[in-house]
């Protein structure tokens, strides 16, 4: 079977809308593994503009970085990220959401329009990002989709809150976490179904939400139409797309996504959020962000002009506590100044900045930017290596030259 029809066989109207040029050199991360990069073409899903593939079945697309340099990620330009390979097409008058679990009063059944209609209407800016985001950077390189930056984006996130719609189930005293499961499945019997499960300090949490719209416009396809679960601040292992189940159970969730995959070794990260039920002795689910930065407009090997002023522009961004400050080094990290911080959406949003300087005479820089959140925390110089590649906020080292 050619590629043409491998991608029009896959499931939930998967379709070749791109040319399969290769990926510029710029895009392509250099540091990722060569069988990643020589995989990384542009590629269009049906309603997106060209992302970096990185994988088709399950599709996995990233956003590629100049993308990234505005605040609020546009839809179609939203990275992709499925780990099951069918993904079926659902209409909006015959989706349904059954809410219920050992731990409610009063299991019932919810269609969209009731979802919309029924529950107060919230809106949310916030960061959507892979756990596994700049994975393919990894030394040593470890197993998974081999990401570089771009398996993240912003967006404003519309719907209701999760906790309205578990009131009116009735929630007992014994309720322990709220599990989720999506309408996607393996291509085998036995792969495991993608359930996810959240504390209930953190499903009751005001920000998180079962969300059916984005930027203005309802969900894409891809990003988990008709509705999916947001959780501003956590890694996007738990926004789970096409939403069709929620359950309350007085017991930890213990299927393959919650007590194998999606856990880091416990101490090596200043995580704040714990997801006590689910912890074990040596490591414990992943959950909020850690503090990042992403330089959007400049690209390693770049030409500057001596005497002529040049910004640099990126992004920000953390598990939520907000963004105090962001600094550009100029010479690989021995000193430092701060950039310009624009405007604020929200604690879980990015957050741009930029920072203006005129080389002074040739030769080479070596940019770099340091987030610093309002608890304190920064960017590592090295990388604290973990065997999922998770929570890769390491600053970036852009060499450019100056002519």
């Amino acid at each position: 079977m050619d590629r043409r029809k491998f991608l029009q066989a896959g499931a939930g109207g998967f379709a070749l809308a791109g040319s399969g040029l290769l990926l510029p050199r710029a895009l392509a991360a250099a540091d990722l593994p060569s069988g990643a990069v020589s995989s990384g073409v542009l590629e269009a899903l049906t309603g997106k503009q060209p992302l970096i593939k990185r994988s088709y079945r399950p599709p996995n697309f990233e956003t590629p970085v100049e993308h990234l340099g505005s605040a609020i990620t546009p839809n179609d330009r939203f990275f992709v990220r499925w780990h099951l390979s069918t993904i079926p097409e659902i209409s909006a008058a015959n989706w349904r959401l059954k809410v219920g679990g050992n731990s409610v009063e009063r299991p019932f059944q919810l269609s969209f329009d009731q979802l919309r209609s029924d529950f107060e209407a919230v809106e949310i800016t916030a960061v959507c990002q892979c756990s596994g985001n700049r994975r393919g950077l990894s030394d040593p390189h470890v197993p998974g989709v081999q990401w570089a930056y771009g398996a993240m984006g912003n967006a404003r996130w519309r719907g209701a809150r999760l906790k309205d719609v578990l009131a009116r189930a009735g929630l007992k005293a014994d309720a322990l976490e709220v599990s989720y499961d999506g309408a996607d499945s393996g291509a085998l019997e036995k792969t495991p179904d993608f359930i996810k499960s959240l504390p209930m300090w953190k499903a009751l949490d005001e920000n998180t939400l079962i969300a059916y719209a984005m930027n203005g416009e309802p969900l894409p396809h891809w990003n988990g139409y008709p509705a999916r679960i947001v959780v501003p601040g956590w890694t996007a292992t738990y926004w789970l797309k096409q939403v069709v189940a929620i359950n309350v159970e007085p017991r930890p969730e213990k299927n393959f996504w919650m007590s194998t995959a999606y856990r880091i070794p416990k101490g090596k990260f200043p995580i704040t959020d714990r997801f006590l039920s689910q912890e074990g002795e040596a490591n414990t689910p992943i959950t909020e962000m850690v503090v990042n930065s992403l330089i959007t407009n400049v690209k390693t090997s770049a030409r500057l002009r001596t005497g002529q002023a040049h910004s640099i522009r990126g992004v920000a961004w953390d598990g939520g506590y907000g963004i105090r400050s962001v600094e550009v080094s100029l010479d690989g990290g021995n000193n430092w100044a701060t950039a310009e911080l624009e405007a604020d959406l929200g604690r879980f949003s990015f957050r741009t900045w930029q920072y203006t300087h005129t080389p002074a005479k040739s030769g080479k820089l070596t940019i770099m930017a340091r987030a610093t959140n309002r608890q304190g925390s920064s960017q590592t110089r090295e990388l604290i290596f973990n065997p999922a590649g998770y929570h890769n906020n390491v600053m970036e080292r852009l060499e450019v030259d100056v002519l």
